[in-house]
């Protein structure tokens, strides 16, 4: 009996571990639009950021979904807007914190773990059924100079988002927004976790142009224009961020 019970339990792993892959590929085929969830959360519990919350309304970040049209639109992808957004209620815990980057291996997989039964806990229903889920945690700016970084899972398309609960950094929001939703289908950083400046060539948005500085763009997962070789300003918004040639690559774009 107990045999069977094994044997039962590895069938069932297996089973889901293989749909969790097909369902992945099936994604990452770009045959529909993605329907993306965002989940505010008052990080810091104060009225300013309830405040904020409220005033929130779908709308707001179609600038998102037109940045992701206008670039799928270079790469020929046959979907006039391959990524919808949805304004999900506003959650009330927030998601646990990912370890230090040069954290051990084993604490980043724990913190995986409890991130991905966070979100089995915590997706309050929406209209469409959802591929991405991300979790928006705004911060009042009279408490926090600078906000630790976002993260993203691909396995499990969930993501924990840092923002400020302001207006005036509505659009730099949007391209952290952007940012974490492509880590989530399999893009990856290009720029130097240590030095903070984009990579060259592939966190730069025209690697090629003559002369090289200052470039005029940013590559989103870079999320800075290059001013010079030791100096990179934030992106101001989705209109100054493309999706490069590598990028495209890693989620499906682009050979």
């Amino acid at each position: 009996m107990i045999k069977l019970v094994r044997i039962f339990f590895w069938v069932v792993v297996v089973f889901t571990a293989l749909m969790q892959l097909w369902q992945e590929y099936q994604l990452s085929q770009w045959h529909k639009p993605l329907n993306v969830a965002l989940y505010p959360i008052n990080a810091d519990g104060t009225p300013v950021v309830d405040n904020y919350l409220s005033s929130l309304r779908e709308h707001d970040f179609d600038v998102i979904t037109q940045f992701f049209s206008r670039e799928a639109l270079k790469y020929h992808v046959p979907l006039n807007h391959p990524i919808n957004l949805y304004l999900g209620p506003e959650v009330h815990e927030v998601p646990p914190a990912p370890p230090a980057v040069d954290g051990h291996w084993l604490d980043i997989v724990l913190w995986s773990l409890k991130f991905r039964w966070f979100s089995w806990q915590h997706q309050p229903p929406m209209a469409v059924p959802i591929d991405i889920k991300l979790y928006l945690l705004y911060h009042d700016p009279a408490l926090h100079t600078h906000l630790l970084h976002s993260t993203a899972l691909h396995k499990g398309r969930i993501g924990r988002v840092n923002l400020y609960a302001s207006p005036r950094q509505h659009a730099v929001n949007t391209v952290i927004i952007a940012h974490e939703l492509l880590h989530t289908l399999n893009a990856s950083d290009k720029y130097d976790l240590h030095a903070n400046l984009p990579l060259f060539p592939q966190g730069y948005a025209e690697p090629y142009l003559q002369p090289v500085y200052p470039q005029q763009r940013a590559e989103v997962m870079a999320g800075k224009i290059p001013i010079t070789p030791q100096t990179a300003r934030m992106a101001k918004g989705l209109e100054e961020t493309i999706i490069g040639r590598p990028t495209a690559r890693e989620i499906g774009w682009a050979q």
